[in-house]
């Protein structure tokens, strides 16, 4: 072989390691969505058993039905001024109303509220003062947030009519996460709401990136509450402090156990350390290659608790005092999702961290809601289902919407 022939090889091996890590490092830090759908599609799941008893199983004394099987995609579900559930069907662009007219524990049927959304995810009510005079149940915004924007209708919760739309804000869309989950403040001033990352793990441009923001309803304005949330789903108020507690989930392709998905106490001007950092302030030298005199990590704040990696947390809420066991009430109830790039799988089931006065957790969770996937299989295809919001009431009674199996599930205390 000539030396010129030698050359030219040297050269394209140096360029085809060249190429080679800088496409793993944007695959990386921005897989694209076709190829992460290649990755986690799965196949249909298996039909839900004909009849009422869902296929679970609940603590001693709970009894697991199936409150509707109707709803795709099911998401995030709020009550209206009546009482009526209402659900986002994230995939199919919808929010229906489930009517259970009677109060059998079942929806009576489904009702389309609106439909053609993009990508509907948060809800939130926000409704005119029962004590001012002439006040009826019409008298209610209803948010919706889709990808890109927030609207608010006028909505009926007697005729489940949503009309006069008109948009509050706007949200930074492209890549990434898609979710744009609401929470009304306590005194019903603000919504905040969680903007997902744009990427696995990348330095975001748009500050409202990553973050849970606040919109005033008074001075019609969106400031940023907290930073470095790659992706808080979905979110809660604790009513014992009336904080806000949101659910993280660490980024991906850094292995089967790092970084821990989190639940944090969200607080105004905190930074929550991604992209830079993970868990316990761990630097995160896969993604941030720079030299530092001082460790960028120091002043982050670390997650309230830590759990496996890739459960990916979703729904939360806060059991009440009312009619709940006394060892439950206060308690945290999350929903997994599940892992889709985990060998073996975790997640797939509903939880419960026993938390005490100071709102620390005394030990690790808690099986509260367990055979979405058979303990025996590493086969996700045969996962029932994904649950995903929770929906927690005083009486002993939670609701948890699966996306996977398109259900609603009503896991409730026996009388």
């Amino acid at each position: 072989m000539s030396s010129r022939n030698v050359f030219l090889l040297l050269i394209g091996f140096v360029l085809l390691i060249v190429v080679g890590n800088y496409s793993y490092t944007y695959l990386k830090e921005k897989p694209p969505a076709a190829l992460i759908k290649l990755v986690t599609k799965t196949k249909p799941p298996p039909p839900l058993p004909a009849g009422v008893q869902a296929p679970f199983t609940a603590p001693a004394g709970f009894t697991a039905t199936i409150f509707s099987r109707e709803i795709p995609g099911a998401r995030v579900m709020i009550r209206d001024s009546q009482g009526t559930m209402l659900v986002s069907e994230t995939d199919g662009g919808k929010v229906v109303a489930l009517p259970d007219l009677d109060m059998d524990g079942q929806a009576d049927r489904t009702v389309i509220i609106l439909q053609g959304l993009k990508q509907p995810h948060g809800l939130a009510l926000r409704c005119r003062d029962a004590s001012v005079p002439n006040a009826t149940s019409s008298d209610c915004l209803l948010y919706v947030a889709e990808t890109g924007t927030l609207t608010s209708y006028r909505y009926d919760a007697n005729t489940f009519k949503a009309t006069t739309s008109e948009i509050v804000t706007t949200f930074p869309t492209g890549s990434g996460h898609f979710t744009r989950t609401l929470l009304l403040s306590p005194d019903g001033t603000k919504l905040f709401i969680a903007v997902g990352s744009s990427c696995n793990v990348c330095v975001e441009t748009d500050p409202h990136r990553a973050t849970v923001v606040s919109y005033d309803f008074k001075t019609k304005s969106v400031s940023v509450v907290a930073t470095g949330l790659r992706n808080t789903v979905f979110m809660a108020i604790d009513p014992k402090t009336q904080e806000i507690w949101g659910t993280e989930n660490g980024r991906d392709i850094l292995g089967a156990d790092i970084p821990p998905d989190e639940i944090n106490r969200i607080s105004s001007g905190k930074n929550y350390g991604w992209p830079l950092c993970y868990g316990n302030n761990v630097h995160d030298t896969d993604f941030d290659k720079k030299k530092y005199l001082v460790d960028p990590c120091t002043h982050m704040t670390t997650p309230h608790i830590a759990l496996q990696a890739h459960s990916a947390p979703l729904g939360l809420g806060f059991i009440p005092d009312e009619g709940w066991p006394p060892e439950m009430q206060g308690d945290l109830l999350i929903a997994y999702h599940g892992s889709w790039n985990r060998s073996t799988p975790t997640g797939y089931k509903v939880v419960r961290f026993n938390l005490d006065r100071t709102r620390n957790a005394t030990s690790s969770p808690l099986d509260f809601l367990t055979g979405f996937l058979a303990p025996t299989t590493s086969d996700t295809d045969n996962a029932l289902g994904r649950p995903v919001g929770v929906l927690t009431e005083p009486g002993g009674v939670v609701y948890v919407s699966d996306d996977r199996a398109g259900a609603i599930y009503r896991i409730a205390l026996e009388k």
